[in-house]
């Protein structure tokens, strides 16, 4: 909380979720004795899944043609920005193979984490790479989006919104998307269950018009606190030697992916009309909430950013075994 505070206070871009990310990671590196807050993460995910669905319209229907476009090129992004990953874990940083492709994954962190130490990988290099690089993607991004395209990122784009702009009704029907969407994502095997199931629902009756409520301002500055907080507490225990190499080798990383990402962007915004602050935040390859909250922030096109976002995600842990089965021949 003082970490984000702070930010707000020097009017830092995305101030609640980089302020903590940035406090918690140097009081991790220094040996504090720190332990993620997952209950605490276990409740606003979904919260942040029902955000998200807040941006679905009956709007989206007549943005078919251009979704599509955008869908289509996602799998040569995917496969540009994982062979620059695994070339730079490889090259730069002698990992072993198993170890290198499964860091380098653009997605899907737990699956890979799950997948790389049972090809005998070793699981926390590679738990320690996507954890660079959601940090350094999320940096970078904001970086950006501040001092090139000049957009401002601290969230004062939205207008501020109160739960009591809200009303009882609209609060309770998405307090039912957010609980029911938790319990039911992943019985009905969801990737991301407990962002995604809720998403679906308060998208669901978005479209419908059954609501058409949008976040509470309060509701979007605690998720960046809690989701920054839960990506500092990722590098407790490491020694910090070994966490500034890997940091090192994530900004490499990260540049490079986005470096990969800037002319997919363009191109899909020449070819679509989309505005490229928010086709590039789209192929952007942070984690799904990490990317959502921005885009909140930035008061984009959520559920374009979203949808590109999770299937992307869905792409990359269904066909990363198909690949390295391939590779490995």
């Amino acid at each position: 909380m003082c970490g984000a505070l702070a930010a707000v206070f020097i009017n830092m871009p995305l101030p609640w979720m980089l302020g903590a990310m940035f406090t918690v990671m140097v009081v991790a590196i220094l040996g504090a004795n720190l332990t993620a807050p997952a209950k605490l993460r276990g409740v606003m995910v979904p919260i942040l899944g029902v955000m998200l669905g807040s941006g679905f319209s009956p709007a989206i229907f007549s943005n078919a043609a251009d979704w599509a476009v955008t869908l289509a090129i996602l799998p040569f992004f995917i496969v540009a920005a994982f062979g620059a990953a695994y070339v730079i874990y490889r090259r730069v940083g002698r990992y072993d193979p198993v170890t290198a492709f499964y860091a380098s994954a653009p997605g899907g962190v737990n699956d890979m984490i799950l997948m790389g130490a049972e090809a005998g990988g070793d699981e926390r290099r590679i738990a320690m790479a996507h954890a660079g690089r959601i940090f350094m993607v999320v940096t970078l991004v904001v970086l950006f989006y501040t001092l090139v395209l000049e957009v401002e990122t601290t969230g004062d784009s939205r207008p501020f919104i109160s739960f009591a702009d809200v009303g009882l009704r609209d609060l309770s029907i998405l307090a039912a998307c957010a609980i029911a969407g938790a319990y039911l994502g992943p019985k009905v095997g969801l990737p991301a269950p407990i962002i995604l199931g809720p998403m679906i629902l308060s998208g669901l009756v978005h479209v419908t018009g059954v609501t058409h409520a949008a976040p509470p301002t309060v509701a979007v500055n605690a998720t960046q606190l809690v989701m920054g907080t839960v990506i500092g507490c990722r590098f407790a225990g490491a020694n910090p030697h070994a966490v500034m190499k890997d940091l090192g080798l994530s900004l490499v990383v990260a540049t490079a992916m986005l470096i990969v990402a800037v002319p997919v962007a363009l191109s899909v915004s020449m070819l679509t009309g989309i505005d490229i602050r928010e086709t590039f935040l789209s192929f952007s390859p942070g984690g799904l909430p990490e990317m959502s909250i921005l885009a909140l922030s930035l008061d984009a096109d959520i559920a374009y950013i979203a949808t590109v976002h999770i299937i992307r995600i869905v792409l990359v842990i269904a066909l990363a075994p198909l690949f390295f089965r391939l590779i490995r021949r």
